[in-house]
């Protein structure tokens, strides 16, 4: 009969006192016991060196790895994971190799170094796919700015504000805040601009404080953007992907940051911020810029921030009306609708290329569209 996987060591037991016995016919136990003598010699020469123990099933594994990597690697490679627990295989051989390490192993290697060792977790692994990217060609083409979502520290709550520049990713802003309202985030955003000049535009959501909700845009901070002349733009209501670089570096900053860590209040929240900024921004490789940290692909814009906002002016010929309570004006014997952000400021009215329509500009931006049919007239 075969080996049977609860009963090996008996059976293999059994085999060599029995072929161990005086005039015992090897090769014809192997055939009682569904063996090949090859094997049956094996356990007998096992047994007569090392008595029962030499039964025991022994490791497959070579007794030299000639291709396995040095301890020192292997060394280094873990310091890095030790800083970074979030980093995969590519960033650290990255990292290594600008460190100037002698033999930087492959990224699979590295991989395999950090499975060998238990660092990684294949649930979480598994959640990882490939991002579709689109990017503009140019630093301060356009600046994502969102809030992740708040979490509780011992003092309260902190909302983080982050503005990342889309070409580049580079992490303009990335503040603890108190709470999210307008005034919280043009400090933040007047100490940018101060540091990095002006960009072209910039992404948001519909929601506060950068819009009223669908169907109303513009909010005093809008207001404040266009004046210093940067173009507004709105992701699609309920497709949080339209925001996708600022999705991804918010899942980066929770496992990098966030994830199994307490604060004691914004100041420690603020302290944590700043020294990962500093890793994410000048030293962190990133796998969409073909592993380099974002300032390797950032400048700072040539667009400096005004001192003061500079005037609105729409020429002499321009149809200008003033906004009225409410966001309402008037043109042409009707009332319309433009948005409450624009209370007491000046819009101008043009015509467009379609009979009794018209388009509405506050500053360079279009903020609505004016349709007269008859005595009937819309916004």
């Amino acid at each position: 009969m075969p080996w049977h996987e609860v009963s090996t060591m008996s059976l293999r037991y059994e085999f060599v006192r029995l072929a161990t016995q005086e005039a015992a016919n090897v090769r014809a136990l192997c055939r009682h016991f569904g063996i090949s003598p090859k094997t049956g010699y094996k356990w007998l020469q096992r047994y007569a060196a090392t008595g029962l123990r030499g039964l025991t099933d022994r490791s497959r594994c070579p007794h030299t790895h000639p291709t396995r990597t040095v301890a020192s690697v292997e060394a280094a490679v873990l310091a890095v994971r030790d800083a970074h627990p979030a980093w995969g295989g590519r960033k650290i051989a990255k990292v290594l190799d600008t460190a100037g390490l002698r033999a930087v192993p492959a990224p699979s290697t590295v991989t395999d170094i950090l499975r060998r060792h238990g660092q990684l977790d294949p649930a979480e692994a598994g959640k990882h796919t490939p991002y579709q990217r689109f990017e503009h060609p140019t630093p301060n083409a356009l600046w994502q700015m969102d809030f992740k979502g708040h979490f509780a520290t011992a003092a309260g709550r902190c909302h983080p504000l982050t503005v990342l520049d889309d070409h580049s990713r580079f992490a303009v802003v990335l503040q603890a805040c108190a709470d999210e309202q307008t005034a919280t985030v043009q400090q933040a955003l007047i100490a940018a601009f101060g540091r990095y000049g002006l960009p072209d535009a910039m992404l948001t959501d519909n929601g506060a404080p950068w819009g009223d909700g669908p169907g109303q845009p513009y909010t005093r901070l809008g207001v404040w953007l266009l004046r210093l002349g940067i173009r507004i733009t709105h992701g699609r209501p309920y497709h949080p992907q339209t925001q996708g670089k600022e999705e991804r570096f918010h899942r980066t900053l929770k496992a990098e940051v966030l994830r199994g860590r307490t604060f004691a209040d914004l100041a420690a929240c603020h302290q944590a911020f700043t020294a990962w900024r500093d890793v994410y921004n000048l030293h962190r490789p990133h796998e969409a810029l073909g592993l380099q940290p974002p300032v390797s692909r950032y400048q700072v814009s040539p667009r400096p921030y005004p001192a003061t906002l500079p005037p609105i002016d729409y020429g002499p010929d321009a149809d200008v009306r003033r906004v009225q309570q409410c966001g309402w004006i008037h043109f042409r014997g009707g009332q319309y609708r433009v948005g409450k952000a624009f209370v007491g400021q000046p819009v101008a009215i043009q015509p467009t290329d379609q009979d009794g329509q018209f388009t509405v500009y506050f500053c360079h931006q279009p903020i609505a569209r004016l349709i007269l049919t008859g005595r009937a007239a819309k916004a």
